[in-house]
């Protein structure tokens, strides 16, 4: 999904009449992927295919683009006609198994989005947003069987603590998950209202900011959306050709260390130390960004929510 972070707390794009919303850090992610006229290119997260649509106008009729999106709305913006494309409805985890099947096991370059669309938050009944009551879903593939309801109905205290922790960094995350112990055994969590309701004496700071980190927390844990990630990384490196690049927009610091890391050393494991010369392995990337692309002056004043957006670019050696 070409993706924005919106109102239930991440940042990211605005939206535009009659689409999910205007793609965020567009002109410098199209200019990361240095585009060959005539070679293949993948965008992860097709979303209302802002980025897609820059990335066509740069191939010629040889050229191809293979587009994932798990969102079964997003296949309302496949563009009629274009036999350029390959639209794949599924996680982008897949991507190596699907570049495969569709005959394009090697790339010229990818294209990553990682927030959430403002389309999906501005469907009250998605439960993304905390701006509407409605059930506790989340779900970015609504064939997936956990909701938030569920995550908030049967994980344990220690496994609440950790989520809101490490995905939403909410200062008193221990307290927050006693007290939703405490709550579900009085009455389960059905909808957004009685979630909120039932934690107004833990919330901190300003109520808005601190369910935006709950809910992201929450969607983070029920969309698996970092082990997504960390799949869809590992398999770049092999699906890359020599010289082919590797764009990511994330919007919050979890994301961006993840994408540092793996651009760093080519691995989410610890890189192999030579044991007679002390060297470690080398990474299949070449960084081409030492810091993060951020938004200019202009985007933000277009587009506020594209102020956490980060591109970092890497090239395959």
């Amino acid at each position: 999904m070409e993706q924005s972070k919106k109102s239930a707390g991440n940042t990211g794009s605005a939206d535009q009449p009659g689409d999910y919303h205007i793609p965020v850090l567009l002109h410098e992610a199209i200019d990361a992927l240095d585009i060959k006229p005539s070679g293949v290119y993948v965008d992860c997260t097709f979303g209302g295919g802002g980025h897609s649509r820059a990335i066509l106008e740069k191939l010629d009729e040889n050229g191809k683009l293979i587009v994932f999106d798990q969102d079964e709305d997003a296949k309302k913006n496949i563009p009629a006609g274009e036999e350029r494309m390959i639209f794949v409805p599924q996680n982008f985890r897949h991507l190596q198994r699907f570049l495969r099947l569709y005959k394009h096991s090697k790339v010229d370059g990818i294209l990553a989005d990682l927030g959430v669309s403002s389309h999906q938050f501005d469907e009250a009944g998605r439960g993304f947003s905390t701006r509407f009551d409605a059930a506790l879903d989340m779900r970015m593939d609504t064939k997936q069987k956990t909701t938030a309801a569920d995550v908030l109905q049967t994980y344990t205290e220690q496994q609440l603590h950790k989520i809101f922790e490490k995905y939403g960094e909410v200062t008193n995350s221990k307290t927050l998950a006693k007290t939703i112990i405490t709550q579900r055994a009085i009455a389960p969590f059905t909808t957004i209202n009685r979630f909120k309701q039932s934690l107004q004496q833990v919330v901190k700071g300003n109520p808005n900011k601190y369910f935006a980190q709950v809910f992201q927390a929450l969607r983070i844990e029920v969309n698996d959306e970092i082990g997504a990630l960390r799949e869809m990384l590992t398999q770049s490196t092999d699906v890359l050709k020599p010289g082919g690049r590797i764009a990511v927009i994330t919007f919050h610091s979890l994301e961006d260390r993840e994408v540092k890391t793996f651009f760093k050393q080519g691995t989410f494991e610890e890189p192999e130390v030579d044991d007679v010369f002390g060297t470690k392995t080398e990474s299949p990337l070449r960084i081409i960004s030492k810091k993060p692309i951020v938004a200019g002056e202009q985007e933000l004043k277009s587009n506020p929510r594209s102020r956490s957006a980060k591109l970092r670019i890497a090239e395959k050696k």
